[in-house]
């Protein structure tokens, strides 16, 4: 299980680069257009996910930045936006690859968002969780660039592992 939180982990960082670089080329109005997705437009979508990530990150490690709403906007452009992914996505690398097994066995209790319950949950399935997430979301932005008639990036997990074997 660690090999596959560590790829997995390396595959995020990956997809992300590939989906902001498609994000990167549209116009800050088609960037910021309501497409009718869950969190609205790609910038919303793609802002979502690191507050998401944040938050999560937040509750595995008791670390960093977290928020009390899925829908906050802690930035204004992409270009910040973007600059925090990479920083986040190197941390999230670097953390799961300090996982060890026993680590991956063990429990994390938090609180959630939306409700002042407390749950406490094994941490292999959280992270399961943890990176589904994203790879929906990205699907999102990937229906969204398509909508807006751009090129959506191929981002299948095999295409990754391909690049990463050559590499």
């Amino acid at each position: 299980m660690k090999a596959h939180y560590d790829m997995l982990a390396r595959y995020n960082r990956w997809a992300n680069k590939r989906i902001y670089a498609a994000a990167a080329a549209l116009p800050e109005a088609e960037l910021k257009e309501d497409r009718g997705a869950f969190f609205g437009s790609l910038f919303g979508t793609l802002t979502h996910l690191i507050v998401a990530d944040r938050i999560w990150l937040n509750r595995f490690t008791g670390e960093g930045e977290t928020y009390d709403r899925l829908d906050a906007m802690p930035f204004d452009d992409l270009v910040a936006l973007e600059a925090a992914r990479l920083r986040e996505d190197e941390r999230i690398v670097e953390w799961v690859e300090g996982l060890g097994d026993e680590d991956l066995a063990g429990t994390f209790t938090y609180r959630r968002v939306s409700t002042p319950d407390e749950y406490t949950d094994q941490l292999a399935p959280a992270l399961a969780h943890f990176f589904n997430h994203q790879t929906h979301h990205r699907g999102q932005c990937h229906t969204i660039l398509t909508g807006l008639g751009r090129e959506g990036p191929v981002m299948d997990i095999l295409y990754f592992q391909r690049e990463e074997a050559v590499a």
